[in-house]
């Protein structure tokens, strides 16, 4: 779904070519807060009846139970859509940051100067967390400006290779993520929302979900 649009010449614009290929195979699809920027609903792209499953309300609730001073933080402009949500549901501040990419292990971070951050403690939201390589600029550009140690908070932990490892190095406290993937980091269950989003879908097309 990142590859929503033909960045370079002769690039694929593949999220629409795996949509198309996932609906040769499959009757229906439910999936966990997809990657949705310049493709808006699931809908223009998939073929077959597909539902988003949201996990926003799961996040803001862990928030309000472990972190009441917590100040929301999304890595890049792409992370609004989770992070404004989260946020008004928890009841708490947020800040987007602006993400320079110049490779796939190239980042840069821009952190703006905020009397909030300071005040209290920094969760990081991103959807996905593979190389890690945003969360370890992200925090190293906090920590450098004098913020505790910020907490990390992720739907989907892929961690390719030893990329939690580089995010505790790099100073997060603690890294919380959906059980989406299975890793140790997983504390915040996402069955319920599953079946709501399993039950909606069965509504709509008529299909069973037994």
């Amino acid at each position: 779904m990142r590859q929503d649009s033909r960045f370079e010449a002769g690039q694929a614009v593949s999220a629409r070519l795996f949509a198309h290929f996932l609906g040769e195979s499959f009757d229906w699809l439910v999936t966990v807060d997809p990657h949705l920027h310049r493709i808006a609903r699931l809908e223009e792209v998939f073929p077959i009846p597909a539902v988003r499953a949201v996990s926003a309300p799961l996040l803001a609730n862990w928030i309000k139970t472990n972190l009441p001073d917590a100040v929301l933080l999304g890595p890049d402009s792409e992370s609004q859509q989770w992070v404004a949500e989260v946020a008004r549901l928890a009841g708490r501040p947020y800040e987007v940051l602006r993400k320079v990419r110049t490779g796939d292990r190239q980042v840069e971070v821009s952190v703006p100067e905020s009397a909030v951050l300071r005040d209290g403690t920094p969760v990081i939201l991103d959807d996905i967390a593979s190389s890690g390589r945003t969360l370890v600029r992200t925090i190293e550009r906090l920590v450098a400006a004098g913020s505790r140690a910020p907490v990390c908070l992720v739907i989907h932990a892929v961690f390719a290779g030893s990329a939690h490892d580089d995010i505790l190095a790099a100073g997060a406290a603690r890294i919380i993520t959906t059980d989406t993937i299975p890793h140790p980091s997983n504390a915040i269950g996402i069955a319920d929302v599953l079946a709501e989003a399993f039950g909606s879908l069965g509504v709509r097309a008529g299909t069973s979900i037994d």
